[in-house]
């Protein structure tokens, strides 16, 4: 395993092998926080049916104009978790990405990657465990309130749509040139959802209406994004919009970063619901697994990702 970040960063300038090329750098890191993304109180979509209509049309906005938002009184509980460098039994502790070996440009990050559902026998199973069930809990809510927005029967997205829950730990130590490198470049996740604790530092940005907009930190809330796959499932209802992360020179940043997957034999298409001879669909079926792998071959790029899955 190459030498984590985290253990040389300290008074070292920025190794030339973490300098993205000039058209890909963030330039200026600190960009303005939005306050428009939303921010929906999920507490109210238990205390009677306006109340949850509201909280139903607000996030299917979110999700069509943004493709991200945050939740707060969620029911998730707050807990510390702690991690060890142990990489057995399918958690892995890595620096940049699993790819380092073939990487030309390496990220400002360190990561642990964690299966989280199924659980099985896996190390840290009692660590993560609780979080990872309460996590599962909270974003199956969601995507019950989605459905009920869309038009879907409840429950849509049970089964093969939701079995691979994956728990990832980004850690952003300070770094001496944030100008010139990047945490995570610019993206849009291939999954169906993903749920995101980002901590109380700056990092997180959206690509929006041409410009790169940051996502405000907020105690104990979760940023949740839609990822390729609803956006073909809502046959393009929903958006997954581009983000990235950035890094700083004087605070560490750690995010805990649950990502919702179907498994990869899951056939992926617009919903039957959503298609019609006035809305004919927009993308093809596909496997998901397929799908993974024009993402991994295109590294993420937007356009290339659904490109094969469109239809004219």
């Amino acid at each position: 395993m190459e030498t984590l970040v985290s253990s040389w960063f300290k008074d070292q300038s920025l190794p030339e092998n973490y300098v993205f090329p000039p058209e890909t750098r963030p330039g200026e890191a600190i960009v303005p926080v939005s306050k428009n993304i939303p921010i929906i109180d999920l507490g109210k979509s238990v205390v009677g049916h306006d109340h949850r209509n509201n909280t139903v049309q607000q996030i299917l906005n979110a999700a069509q104009k943004f493709g991200f938002f945050q939740v707060n009184n969620h029911g998730v509980s707050e807990r510390q978790n702690d991690y060890s460098k142990d990489p057995r039994k399918g958690c892995s502790l890595y620096t940049s990405s699993y790819n380092y070996d073939n990487e030309e440009i390496h990220f400002w990050r360190d990561n642990l990657r964690h299966p989280s559902h199924p659980l099985d026998e896996v190390i840290h199973r009692d660590v993560v465990g609780t979080y990872s069930v309460e996590v599962r809990s909270l974003s199956l809510r969601i995507l019950d309130l989605i459905c009920e927005g869309l038009g879907l029967q409840p429950g849509y997205f049970g089964d093969e749509f939701t079995n691979v829950q994956l728990l990832l730990v980004n850690h952003y130590p300070p770094c001496p040139n944030p100008s010139l490198t990047l945490g995570l470049s610019k993206h849009s996740d291939p999954n169906l959802i993903t749920i995101l604790l980002q901590g109380e530092v700056n990092g997180l940005q959206v690509f929006k209406d041409g410009q790169w907009i940051g996502v405000e930190p907020l105690p104990s809330a979760f940023v949740d994004n839609i990822g390729y796959q609803f956006q073909v499932i809502s046959n393009g209802k929903l958006r997954s919009a581009e983000h990235r992360a950035v890094t700083n020179s004087r605070n560490a940043r750690t995010t805990i970063v649950t990502f919702i997957n179907p498994s990869f034999s899951r056939i992926i298409e617009p919903a039957k619901a959503l298609v019609n001879e006035c809305k004919p669909p927009l993308y093809r079926a596909f496997r998901y697994g397929e799908f993974l792998n024009t993402y991994k071959a295109v590294k993420g790029d937007t356009e290339a990702a659904l490109k094969p899955y469109k239809l004219d």
